[in-house]
């Protein structure tokens, strides 16, 4: 790609696991002068009902907890302890919001590295467990929930102020 010939660049849910230094150099090299960078993240999701989001986060933070790669920290920091040689512009707040039920919700459990990992260490599936109690609080099978997520923004520029 030729230098200073992009205008934008965008990083969804991917930044925390780059080389800083390599890619950082590589976008100030093809960005174009004024260019903009935006990098973002989803946090952990929130789950309608104190019960069930204790679960939820339970689940997160202390079944599968031990398993997430050291870089989810990243993640959880919202992007802030990351580098960023650009010129800051404040971003809006964002987030992610449906309704699911619950097998859905369990399902999306199932695509975390961190449950594949614990099942992988342990040769148990955390999701049985956690269906049971979940199932337990959940209320009507049919029912859904809104699910929540922060999402984490970083938006920069070239510029003479830029890092």
């Amino acid at each position: 790609m030729p230098d200073q010939s992009v205008a934008l660049i965008t990083v969804a849910q991917a930044l925390h696991w780059f080389d800083f230094d390599r890619f950082y150099a590589e976008v100030k090299r093809v960005l174009a002068p004024n260019g903009v960078i935006a990098v973002w993240a989803y946090g952990i999701n929130a789950v309608e009902g104190d019960d069930v989001n204790q679960l939820v986060q339970d689940f997160y933070a202390n079944t599968v907890g031990p398993y997430w790669p050291p870089e989810r920290r990243l993640v959880e920091d919202g992007y802030r302890t990351i580098p960023f040689p650009f010129v800051e512009i404040p971003p809006p707040v964002f987030r992610m919001a449906t309704r699911w039920p619950l097998d859905q919700l369990l399902g999306y459990f199932g695509t975390w590295s961190a449950t594949s990992r614990y099942i992988k260490a342990t040769g148990v599936n955390p999701l049985v467990s956690l269906a049971v109690e979940m199932k337990r609080v959940w209320g009507a099978a049919d029912s859904s929930r809104q699910v929540v997520w922060p999402l984490s923004v970083r938006i920069g520029r070239t510029g003479p102020d830029a890092g």
